[in-house]
């Protein structure tokens, strides 16, 4: 089990720095549970907007006196009800200020959450209000309870509270209510003070992950507590900062950011895939909190937008984007922040500050003229975007520091809160994920032997600290596998560390592929270099037990066409024969499938490109044979997890029979 920590062990272990920081939070650090933290917040903050749901019928606008009543209501109405302190309560929702008002009242009664999506499997749905031993249910809607309803009269749920102001339905068995009538229950009933400690059991976050069963990670309020403490040394938001939310708020990572940002005073603003262009621009956020799939959507609207230019126009964007490339790779070594040169010479040094000073005139001028319009594009007032839940690609962390977006990458698990590190923005050092956060220890061993490794060699990355989880729930044998008995959690991911303590990640332990030669390749960077290349859309690397790596490339249909118009030929897709197509705009021109020789040629001299330019290239990181397949990679199909990783198992399955023909 994790080594127990006191808050005040927290506040000790900080740099000089991070304490300064850190002052605006003092009052938070003596505080046993997460629920403490609302009446203060709302004693300091008041009517300030601390939740606002735009897309909502009406708009729903927040402030925090109202989200403290309307907590201590929700909380107050379960305990009129029947639920006790230390039991479970499953949360099947999606994002919305009733979530948050739901997930707060249910610790404010004492009890525990277990949550999940309501887009989730409903079999997966029903293994966690069975494992979790659930009494209450809270649903987002009717339609998620329906789903849900057939089946459980085999599980202990006695209690069922909607989210939605639907009429609830009669059931002779269960008692339902709606969320007006779960409040007006509250609002007569008074909320009795429950006494928690720092050890008591907060939540239950299931993994769903990109493999296997899920598992119950137990997280303490110690747990949660450390990170709204520790993220404030490494943030500083001011009151009426504005936050884009879009992430799955249920999920670790989205949550524990909006713990942060709340007790800071911030106003978080609810938007989706679909409003988010529009809502970067009307909102015009502070911060953002994203995932790298989010930033490459971003990145390729960009592009997007630079192809559609003329010719001469194109040239001289890439023009400037070249020189802002130097220039930013200059300041880096002159600033000590280059991951290539971690420790360049005084002369280096100069002559990098001598390059930056000489490009600076151009890389301005891009600025003026070309990467102002892509910062409108973000509102034009982001501080910082937070990116975590994967691997942030090379290329997309530079154009971002190019057009001048500061990306803060930060690292972590389900099973660690999960911030353990993040750049800061005073050593944002690119490539890397940042030096742990307050009171959390990394250390790298070898995969096989577990004994330790020298500063820079590669290995599996054990962390410590006291955002470590209690263990996995009813699940001791997986516990003990994931946590030794001092207390180190083993995170499944390779790295190293540079003398300075950051965080360089390689890929993760269990999706290395090994070729017949024996060597073992790590996919993730291979693929992020791939998808430098404006045709890939989506990349995964298959070829366990393969002579060389193949790959399954989902292609981006909109360049490839292009593309096609300017050789004069006509993409033909499989469907098109079921709509009606311009006959005269393809007439003239050679018809063309992705299977045709062209189109592979095309794509095989993309992946012999960018895997023999990225940095630390060896002959088996060349991708031998390559499928395009036209269905994306996404969470309705199963494909992609709610935070937009490649579940690679569900790939593999769904394309065994392919996987094999082409390395037939």
């Amino acid at each position: 089990m994790s080594k127990t920590y006191e808050i005040s062990a927290i506040l000790s272990n900080l740099t000089e720095r991070e304490r300064q920081e850190l002052q605006r939070l003092a009052d938070y650090s003596n505080l046993k549970s997460l629920p403490e933290i609302w009446p203060l917040v709302a004693k300091r903050f008041g009517d300030n907007v601390a939740l606002r749901d735009p897309h909502a019928k009406p708009e729903v606008v927040i402030t925090y006196t109202q989200l403290v009543q309307k907590i201590q209501q929700f909380a107050a109405g379960l305990q009129a009800l029947g639920v006790k302190a230390g039991e479970r309560v499953s949360l099947i929702s999606d994002n919305s200020p009733r979530w948050f008002i739901a997930d707060q009242g249910i610790m404010t009664a004492g009890a525990v959450d277990a949550v999940r999506g309501s887009q989730a499997e409903r079999e997966e749905l029903l293994f966690i209000l069975g494992n979790s031993g659930s009494r209450a249910l809270v649903v987002e809607d009717l339609k998620t309870f329906n789903k849900l309803r057939p089946r459980l009269e085999d599980l202990a749920i006695q209690l069922v509270v909607l989210l939605s102001d639907e009429a609830p339905p009669t059931d002779e068995t269960l008692k339902i209510l709606n969320f007006a009538q779960l409040m007006e229950i509250g609002a007569n009933h008074t909320l009795e003070p429950v006494e928690q400690t720092p050890d008591t059991l907060a939540t239950l976050m299931y993994t769903s992950g990109t493999t296997g069963k899920p598992k119950g990670a137990m997280l303490s309020h110690r747990n949660l507590m450390h990170q709204i403490l520790a993220l404030g040394a490494v943030v500083q938001p001011q009151v009426g900062d504005m936050a884009l939310s879009i992430l799955p708020t249920w999920h670790v990572y989205e949550r524990s950011c909006e713990y942060f940002l709340l007790s800071q005073g911030c106003t978080q603003i609810y938007t989706n895939l679909r409003s988010i262009k529009r809502d970067l621009k009307e909102f015009k956020p502070h911060y953002v909190v994203c995932v790298p799939r989010l930033l490459e959507s971003i990145y390729e609207g960009v592009q997007k937008q630079f192809r559609e230019q003329p010719a001469n126009k194109q040239r001289l964007i890439n023009y400037f984007l070249g020189v802002s490339e130097k220039y930013i790779k200059a300041q880096r070594i002159a600033q000590g922040l280059s991951l290539t040169n971690l420790n360049p010479s005084t002369f280096e040094q100069l002559a990098a500050r001598m390059q930056a000073t000489a490009l600076f005139p151009l890389h301005a001028l891009g600025e003026r003229l070309v990467y102002a319009k892509v910062q409108e594009a973000t509102g034009g007032r982001i501080k910082q975007m937070f990116s975590g839940g994967g691997a942030l690609p090379k290329h997309i962390d530079d154009f971002f520091e190019i057009i001048g977006v500061e990306i803060l990458q930060g690292y972590g698990l389900t099973e660690t809160s999960p911030v353990t590190h993040g750049r800061r923005y005073w050593r944002n050092l690119r490539g890397s994920v940042g030096q742990p956060i307050a009171a959390t220890e990394t250390k790298i061993v070898d995969p096989e032997t577990r004994k330790p490794l020298p500063t820079g060699e590669r290995g599996l990355v054990l962390l410590r600290g006291p955002q470590i989880m209690q263990g996995y729930y009813q699940n001791p044998e997986a516990t003990a596998k994931a946590i030794d008995a001092d207390g180190w959690f083993d995170s499944g991911d390779l790295g190293w560390v540079t003398p300075q303590n950051d965080l360089v990640l390689t890929g993760r332990a269990k999706d290395t592929i090994v070729l017949t030669n024996g060597e073992n390749i790590e996919p993730q960077p291979i693929e992020d270099a791939c998808l430098r290349s404006p045709y890939i859309d989506q990349i995964m690397l298959v070829g366990q037990d393969q002579r060389s790596i193949g790959a399954l490339i989902v292609p981006n249909l909109e360049a490839l066409e292009k593309w096609a118009e300017t050789q004069n030929l006509h993409l033909r897709l499989p469907d098109e024969a079921a709509k009606e197509q311009n006959k005269e705009d393809s007439a003239n021109k050679t018809q063309v499938s992705v299977e045709s020789k062209i189109i592979q040629d095309l794509f095989r001299q993309e992946l012999n490109r960018e895997v023999q330019n990225r940095p630390g290239y060896r002959p088996d990181d060349r991708i031998g044979p390559f499928k395009l397949i036209l269905e994306p990679f996404s969470i309705e199909n199963g494909m992609m997890t709610q935070t937009l990783k490649i579940r690679r198992h569900v790939v593999m399955e769904r394309y065994r029979d392919i996987i094999n023909g082409i390395f037939a």
